[in-house]
């Protein structure tokens, strides 16, 4: 069963957060097809958080076509997210390159910048409208802000200068 940790401090909703958890949940085949999700009142003493917040969660998933509520017996998982296994080797050559980052003495903030860059080069975001666009977020007076090209030159600059191979592709 998936158990919410609840971070009071960043700045995301909570029933965002529980919503984004059960998601990982789901991709990492924590929770399958057929599982109960954990009720509103067990959220609730495990996190201390406003049963209408789960509840809220539990609905925006059951829009999404992920779970769905039973009257009287909880809510349950309709279907799975792609699944990425803890042992995939996109996952290893992630890690690898997150040693690499560390030793490149680059901080979280500079590796979230790259990352979130390159993921927005890459995959679309996804609209609250519904739509996919790539630039969909870019108008929104919450968007994330991305770094600009000057940032991460500085950024890939600082990398080289502490590479502990240098010239070395790898």
């Amino acid at each position: 069963m998936v158990e919410y940790r609840i971070d009071r401090h960043s700045g995301v909703a909570t029933y965002v957060q529980i919503v984004q958890q059960t998601k990982q949940a789901l991709r990492l085949g924590v929770l399958q097809a057929g599982d109960k999700l954990p009720t509103a009142r067990e959220v609730v003493e495990a996190t201390a958080i406003n049963p209408n917040t789960v509840l809220k969660a539990y609905r925006e998933l059951e829009r999404d076509g992920l779970v769905e509520a039973r009257r009287g017996v909880g809510t349950f998982v309709r279907r799975g997210l792609n699944t990425t296994p803890a042992d995939s080797p996109l996952r290893t050559e992630l890690d690898a390159w997150a040693v690499r980052a560390r030793e490149a003495a680059l901080d979280r903030d500079d590796v979230a910048a790259l990352f979130t860059a390159v993921l927005d080069e890459h995959f679309a975001a996804p609209d609250p409208n519904g739509r996919t666009d790539l630039h969909s977020r870019t108008d929104r007076a919450d968007a994330p802000v991305r770094p600009s090209r000057t940032d991460l030159h500085d950024m890939h600059d600082r990398h080289d200068r502490h590479d502990p191979n240098p010239g070395d592709p790898s």
